[in-house]
C-alpha cells in the first residue's frame, strides 16, 4: 500500500486533503491497459477524436463549478482559475481546428521522376504528462489535448501541491466512454512522476530545472522523447522611448499575475538610466494600488503563495538583497495571514546580478528593477543567466525594440507587453539554456511532435535494376 500524502490548504495552511499514489504494480497495470486501448482510439480517426473532445468540453462546462470549486482550494485564488478553465476550453476547440490541416497526409515529387514520395506520421501510444502546481488545469491539459488528438493516450500526474481538481475532471472524462480508456489522472509524488517515466513512450514535464534534468536523464536512457518546459527568470529591457504608462501598467501585470507564479512572469526589470526615476515612481504607485484576496477570494488581485517552500524560497531572496544594499519601495515581505503565505507587489532598487532575486527563479510578486546607460548594456544584463524561456522590450520605436529582441537568448519575446506566450498560441518557440529541451508546445509542432514521421518511396517506372546500377 502506498503512503498517502497530506496535502495544505493554501489560504488556511491546514492539511485537509489526502491522496494515495497507486502502488508500482497498479501504475504500470494502468499504463498497460491505456497502451492497447490507443489503438481503438487511434482507429477512431481524427473526427471521431474531435468529436469525442467536444463532448468532452460539454461534460467541462456541466460541472465546471466543481471544477471551479476545487482549482480555488487547490490555488487560494478566484479569477486565475476561472480563467484557467476558459482558457482549457478554448484550448480544446482551438486544436480541434486546426488538427485536420495539421495531420493531414501529402504527397509529394522527388528529386527523381519516377519515384513517388507518400508521406504519413504513427503517433507515440502513450504519453506521460507531469505537471506543476502553479496552473494545475491550464498545464496539465496543455500538452494533452493535442497529444490526443494525434491519436495517442494520455497519462497525467498533477503536482501532489494541488491535486484537488483530479476528482471532478476525472468525473468529467469517465463521462464519455470514447476517453475514458485512453486518458487518465494519476494521484502521487515525485516516485509516481519518476514511475511514469519508466512505462511511457514519451513524456512532457513541466517544472524545475532540477526535476527536469532527472526526467530528461531517465528518458534518455530508455531512448524516448523528453519535452521540458522549465524555469525562468525573464528580463523586461525598457528603451529611453518607451512609453511610460504602458510599459509600468504591462510589466507590473507581468510581474504579479498568479502572485507571479508563472514561469513566464517578468522577474528582472531593466530601465534607461534618462527615464529610470520615473519609470519606478508609476510602477510603485500602480503596484501599491494592488490588494491581497484576502480574508476572501474576493478582496484584491494578489492570490496566496500556493507552495509552503516557494514561500521561504521567495524571503531568502528578498532578505539576500536587502542584506546587500536592496531598497525596498513597496511590499517587501512574505505574511502569515489566515494561516496562509502572502506577499504584497514588491519593487526593489540598488540591486545588482549578485543578488538572488536577479539570478535565481523567484516566483513571486517581485519585481527588481535596475538602470542601465546603453542598450548594449541591457542586452547583456538580460543574457547574464542560464535561462532563455521568454523576455519583454519596451520602445515606441518598434524597429528598435525587435533590433534588440532579437539578441536576447530567449524563446519567446514580447514586444511592447508582456507575457503575451501566455495569450497567444500561434508562434512555435524554443527554450534556450537551461529553461527547456525539446519541440515546441505551440503552434504547429504542438501536435506534430507526438507522431513519428514515416516516408513510402514508391518506384512509379518499371525498371527491372535499381535506377542507379546498370548490369549492362
Amino acid at each position: 500500500m502506498s503512503k498517502p500524502i497530506e496535502i495544505r490548504n493554501p489560504r488556511t495552511g491546514k492539511y485537509d486533503y489526502v491522496i494515495i499514489p497507486p502502488p508500482p504494480k497498479l501504475l504500470i497495470q494502468q499504463c498497460n491497459r491505456l497502451r492497447r486501448a490507443q489503438q481503438s482510439w487511434l482507429r477512431l480517426g481524427l473526427e471521431g477524436r474531435i468529436e469525442a473532445l467536444q463532448q468532452w468540453k460539454q461534460a467541462i462546462i456541466s460541472g465546471r463549478d466543481k471544477l471551479t470549486e476545487a482549482l480555488v482550494a487547490d490555488t487560494g485564488r478566484l479569477s486565475i482559475s476561472v480563467m484557467e478553465i476558459d482558457s482549457f476550453l478554448s484550448s480544446i476547440d482551438r486544436w480541434c481546428k486546426l488538427a485536420p490541416k495539421l495531420l493531414e497526409e501529402t504527397e509529394k515529387e522527388t528529386a527523381v521522376p519516377f519515384i513517388k514520395l507518400e508521406q504519413t506520421a504513427v503517433p507515440y501510444p502513450l504519453v506521460g504528462v507531469i505537471s506543476p502546481w502553479n496552473f494545475p488545469l491550464l498545464l496539465s491539459t496543455i500538452d494533452t489535448i493535442p497529444a490526443l488528438l494525434a491519436g495517442c493516450a494520455v497519462i497525467v500526474k498533477p503536482s501532489e501541491i494541488t491535486p484537488r481538481f483530479m476528482a471532478p475532471l476525472l468525473a468529467t472524462i469517465n463521462a464519455i466512454p470514447q476517453l475514458r480508456d485512453i486518458l487518465s489522472f494519476v494521484e502521487g509524488g515525485g516516485e509516481t512522476g519518476a514511475a511514469i517515466v519508466q512505462n511511457v513512450d514519451l513524456v512532457c514535464f513541466t517544472g524545475s530545472v532540477a526535476t527536469g534534468r532527472k526526467v530528461g536523464e531517465a528518458a534518455a536512457k530508455r531512448f524516448i522523447p523528453a519535452f521540458l518546459e522549465l524555469g525562468g527568470k525573464d528580463p523586461a529591457i525598457v528603451l529611453a522611448s518607451a512609453d511610460l504608462e504602458l510599459a509600468t501598467s504591462a510589466i507590473l501585470w507581468g510581474s504579479v499575475v498568479n502572485t507571479g507564479q508563472s514561469c513566464l512572469a517578468i522577474e528582472r526589470i531593466y530601465v534607461a538610466n534618462f527615464i529610470f526615476e520615473q519609470f519606478v515612481e508609476r510602477l510603485v504607485a500602480k503596484a501599491e494600488r494592488l490588494q491581497l484576496a484576502y480574508p476572501t477570494v474576493e478582496s484584491g488581485e494578489i492570490g496566496p503563495i500556493i507552495a509552503e517552500r516557494q514561500a521561504a524560497i521567495i524571503s531568502d531572496h528578498l532578505l539576500d538583497a536587502l542584506e546587500k544594499g536592496a531598497v525596498v519601495h513597496c511590499g517587501g515581505k512574505v505574511e502569515d495571514s489566515g494561516g496562509g503565505w502572502w506577499c504584497r507587489p514588491t519593487v526593489l532598487t540598488q540591486v545588482n546580478h549578485e543578488m538572488k532575486v536577479m539570478t535565481e527563479e523567484t516566483f513571486g510578486p517581485i519585481m527588481p528593477v535596475m538602470p542601465f546607460s546603453t542598450p548594449e548594456e541591457a542586452i547583456n544584463l538580460a543574457n547574464d543567466t542560464i535561462y532563455g524561456l521568454s523576455a519583454a522590450v519596451f520602445a515606441q520605436d518598434e524597429t528598435k525594440a525587435l533590433a534588440v529582441a532579437q539578441r536576447i537568448d530567449a524563446g519567446a519575446i514580447s514586444i511592447n507587453d508582456a507575457a503575451l506566450t501566455a495569450l497567444i498560441h500561434e508562434g512555435e518557440k524554443n527554450s534556450f539554456k537551461f529553461s527547456g529541451l525539446g519541440g515546441s508546445r505551440m503552434g504547429p509542432a504542438a501536435i506534430t511532435r507526438f507522431m513519428r514521421k514515416k516516408a513510402f518511396l514508391i518506384k512509379t517506372k518499371s525498371i527491372a535494376d535499381p535506377w542507379w546500377f546498370n548490369t549492362q
